[in-house]
């Protein structure tokens, strides 16, 4: 099954019934499992996720804060911004 029809199947109620009718009752409960399953995996992985982004933002605040006590900024830090060339070159460039 594709993926296309997975997300006909979850977008439509009426589709979704259209397919069940073709499964059994045991196949229909072991789906039913299988996609608790992978909710459940899901899930885990969203909470995983967040507490990285959470641990992530309370380091940066740490940085930040340890930069603001040593009297630094950061145009202490980076000495030179690093140039951006922005579009194409010109067509003759090259040649110069």
């Amino acid at each position: 099954m594709s993926s296309e029809t997975l997300e006909r199947i979850a977008r439509n109620k009426n589709v979704a019934r259209a397919a069940a009718r073709q499964l059994s009752m045991e196949q229909l409960h072991k789906l039913a499992e299988v996609i608790g399953e992978v909710i459940e995996q899901k899930k885990n992985e969203e909470v995983q996720r967040q507490e990285e982004e959470a641990e992530k933002a309370r380091k940066l605040a740490e940085i930040r804060e340890q930069i603001n006590e040593a009297g630094l900024s950061l145009d202490d830090l980076v000495t030179e911004q690093p140039t951006r060339k922005r579009g194409r070159p010109p067509k003759n460039a090259s040649k110069a």
